[in-house]
């Protein structure tokens, strides 16, 4: 496929989103951000004199018709990672991208490529000896999961152009919120330890999973297709909070943490969520996650298809993740 002519981003002052637009610059792409009018920039103020600004949102399909005119090619990776009710994750996650692929489906459209950043969590977990597979039937355990399968498939019945949808695992990295709780936890040195730390998890690297999103916009065996996107290295909870605490020089205490006892947690945090109106990434809707048997998927196909290796060493991803959360002062 040939080189975009310009790539349109959604949920680029995020964290998985501003970290595509890095990758977009550095390859001096053209771009042009969907931004609303209240988004933090933070992130992206560097490249904001170098991309093109456009104000709208996905729950206004108004404003998303002009977003894309001139845009070749679309990196969708806006959406609802933790809410508050169940109905916020498909309002955000389902009904956003089904507006976006009715704008894309306009006649006269310019879209040559969407590359739909979707989540792990819309398939089913796995073990290592049964590491989850692209063709597998999903079975999503949160509404989380089930939201994001629901935005994955109106990409797949419905959007008139060619697509590719990416499911990477957990997504760790500099500017990551979610796990910067577990720096907190490990800095603290008790940390609580469901299920014996036991959970084998694949990991995605935030650079790496750009690096895979921005090669999709024109790879031409990618089209239609779906892809796990995670280093193949295995990692147990346990295993990743060690390798926090070593590179902090701390020595945590495991705390063991029954199910019952994370369930417990989990309704607190929901009552506190509801009353500060701020969700948390500890929640009932994540207990199912959390209780999982694990986290691992086969990525042999993004591998072999697309030629996609030297995924960031789990060592490596942690420690340039500490050294960015301590020269901005988040931890």
């Amino acid at each position: 496929m040939s080189a975009p002519n310009m790539v349109l981003i959604t949920g680029a002052s995020g964290f998985v989103g501003s970290h595509i637009l890095d990758e977009l610059q550095a390859r001096g792409m053209a771009t042009r951000l969907l931004l609303r009018t209240a988004s933090r920039t933070e992130f992206i103020d560097s490249h904001l004199q170098n991309v093109e600004l456009r104000f709208g949102a996905l729950d206004k399909p108004e404003t998303l018709r002009k977003s894309l005119e001139g845009i070749s090619h679309i990196i969708h990776c806006a959406g609802c990672t933790k809410a508050l009710r169940a109905t916020d994750y498909y309002e955000a996650n389902q009904a956003g991208t089904r507006h976006l692929v009715e704008a894309i489906n306009r006649p006269g459209g310019t879209i040559r490529r969407l590359v739909h950043i979707s989540s792990l969590a819309a398939a089913h977990p796995a073990d290592a000896q049964a590491p989850a597979r692209e063709d597998d039937p999903p079975a999503p355990v949160s509404e989380y999961g089930r939201s994001k399968l629901a935005a994955e498939r109106e990409v797949r019945v419905s959007c008139s152009a060619e697509f590719t949808i990416l499911r990477p695992s957990a997504v760790y990295g500099p500017r990551d919120r979610d796990f910067l709780l577990l720096f907190k936890t490990v800095r603290s040195r008790l940390v609580p330890s469901f299920g014996g730390g036991r959970q084998p998890l694949n990991l995605a690297y935030v650079k790496d999973l750009a690096r895979v999103a921005v090669d999709c916009l024109t790879h031409g065996v990618a089209a239609a297709q779906t892809y796990n996107v995670a280093s193949k290295e295995l990692v147990t909870a346990a295993g990743l909070a060690g390798e926090i605490a070593r590179q902090m020089s701390v020595r945590p205490l495991y705390l063991p943490v029954p199910a019952a006892a994370l369930w417990s947690a989990c309704l607190v945090q929901d009552v506190f969520s509801r009353i500060t109106r701020r969700p948390h990434i500890l929640s009932r809707d994540k207990y199912s996650e959390l209780r999982a048997p694990g986290w691992v998927c086969d990525t042999n196909r993004l591998r072999n298809e697309l030629g996609q290796s030297g995924f960031t060493p789990l060592r490596d991803g942690i420690a340039e993740t500490l050294e960015w959360y301590r020269k901005n002062k988040w931890l």
